[in-house]
């Protein structure tokens, strides 16, 4: 790979710029304030947020804000020399695809020509960027900010293709997103990563793991969207007893997640020791598969139970599934999101198959739930494959295998 593919000093601001001022001018054409003066022929977000004051959900808005920029931004910040580029790069993929998510979610919703910027629009705009961090960790330390930047770009427009024909043509319940978000972003990450697959990484990389404070700066983002899911999970839920079981079977779902991956870590490691690598992800993992059912009647005791599952099934890819993956299909999952996001999605989507078929929600069907776990994994899987073969062009900038998991080849450090 020539040296000078790596210089950004002209390809990245002109990118940048360029898909803000396209960004601008569609705003400039289509976007304006919510005044309220629509009601009545809202989607069914917004016919399920209907409230009195257009600031009600806010501070569930903050809380999922706080999630994307601090939550993810941290979790990825256990690479010992890759902080910069995991809280920064973050933060320069959501700016950009909490745009771009809010324009493509709401083609579909526009009134007289026009989108109508909203709270709860802003909250599904939000969770359009979710999709694109969980990807970026699949290719965390091995990918240029050109490349992200046109990741994101087509990614998110994937993810809203997705996201209407599941959520709004199917009638899907996936209320906490297990399957249009958490499963999705990872099947679509880990596709890239393969399309992306390096045979000089086979072996490691001497910057591809963590050191002692490292890992403390990962517990930040751990800790940070451990409290803050229940609000991720409910944030779009029907007001009243629907939002109130979003969150209270999170909490639960989360609580007990913990117990089962502190467990499980420490019968999997010799002499018992906790790793640090499960308790970062892997205790999150209920918060994922409680998702689709999260407003569903299963009871506080079924959200453990999907919460102990996914504890387990998630330490266990870490310790073993994760060095298949790597030397048997060449997909090099730097941050496990395949563990953290993928397995608990399709967990959570099973889990809204079965309480479908139990009845636990009304005018949810089984049926229809299983399509739209298998349209979330399809147009994850096929997206993915299109975008990492656009983002494997050399002039993106992609860093050699010697500079990977590196800050300074794209940072002043």
């Amino acid at each position: 790979m020539p040296a000078y593919s790596t210089n950004m000093r002209l390809k990245f601001p002109i990118l940048a710029l360029i898909l803000e001022i396209i960004t601008i001018v569609l705003y400039a054409l289509f976007v304006v304030y919510d005044t309220g003066d629509d009601k009545g022929h809202g989607d069914h977000h917004e016919k399920s947020n209907q409230t009195e004051s257009p600031m009600t959900l806010y501070p569930m808005f903050q809380d999922v804000h706080v999630m994307i920029f601090i939550g993810f931004g941290f979790l990825m910040t256990f690479l010992k020399r890759y902080g910069f580029t995991s809280v920064g790069v973050n933060l320069l993929l959501a700016a950009f695809g909490l745009q771009w998510g809010l324009l493509l979610q709401n083609v579909w919703h526009m009134h007289g020509g026009k989108i109508r910027v909203s709270i709860d629009r802003m909250i599904n705009a939000d969770f359009s960027t979710a999709t694109v961090l969980i990807s970026f960790g699949a290719v965390l330390g091995k990918t240029s900010p050109v490349q992200l930047l046109i990741m994101t770009l087509l990614e998110i427009t994937t993810f809203c293709i997705n996201e209407h024909l599941v959520v709004e043509i199917l009638g899907v319940s996936d209320v906490g997103a297990s399957m249009t978000i958490h499963a999705f972003g990872a099947y679509f990450g880990l596709s890239v990563a393969r399309v992306l697959y390096r045979p000089g990484l086979r072996n490691g990389h001497e910057n591809d793991g963590s050191v002692y404070h490292s890992d403390l700066f990962a517990m930040i983002g751990t800790v940070y969207l451990w409290m803050f899911w229940p609000s991720f999970n409910s944030a779009i839920a029907t007001p009243g007893d629907h939002q109130l079981r979003a969150v209270v079977n999170t909490y639960f779902s989360l609580a007990a997640c913990a117990l089962a991956a502190y467990a499980t870590s420490s019968l999997v490691e010799k002499k018992g020791k906790l790793d640090m690598v499960h308790i970062q992800n892997a205790t999150l993992a209920g918060g994922v598969a409680v998702g689709t059912c999260a407003d569903m009647d299963i009871q506080p005791f079924g959200a453990m139970l999907i919460g102990i599952t996914a504890g387990i099934i998630s330490t266990v890819g870490f310790k073993f599934l994760t060095p298949i993956l790597a030397s048997k299909l060449g997909i090099q999952d730097t941050c496990g999101v395949h563990n953290l996001h993928g397995m608990p999605g399709i967990l959570g989507g099973v889990a809204g198959i079965l309480a479908a078929a139990l009845n636990r929600k009304e005018g949810v069907s089984a049926t229809y739930q299983a399509a739209g776990l298998a349209s979330s994994l399809g147009f994850a899987l096929v997206g993915g494959l299109i975008t990492g073969l656009i983002m494997k062009i050399p002039f993106l900038g992609q860093p050699p295998d010697q500079n990977c998991f590196d800050d300074s080849i794209y940072w002043e450090v």
